[in-house]
């Protein structure tokens, strides 16, 4: 059986400029099941591009956050992936 492409879930209706086609890269990748964009915030400090940080194990993945200029959002990734691949194949979609 071929790999399928993971699942993006989008139940927000905002999310951080240019994050989804990030994440639309993401799910092309084997060993990524679930990308389920969260909760927007602000930050004090400024980050002039996207960036896309892993923040913590969670129950069958990670916990990534994008920060763009002074907004954040969580990202879940249900992935069977290690924490090096995933930083690996989100620096990849990234490029």
């Amino acid at each position: 059986m071929p790999a399928s492409k993971g699942r993006l879930v989008l139940n927000h209706s905002s999310h951080v400029p240019g994050l989804l086609a990030i994440l639309e890269k993401l799910i092309q990748y084997p060993g990524i099941q679930t990308v389920t964009p969260g909760v927007i915030g602000r930050v004090k400090g400024h980050t002039p591009h996207l960036t896309l940080r892993i923040s913590v194990p969670i129950r069958g993945g990670f916990k990534i956050l994008a920060r763009s200029g002074k907004t954040v959002q969580e990202v879940f990734v249900v992935t069977r992936l290690s924490q090096e691949d995933l930083a690996s194949k989100i620096s990849k979609s990234m490029s």
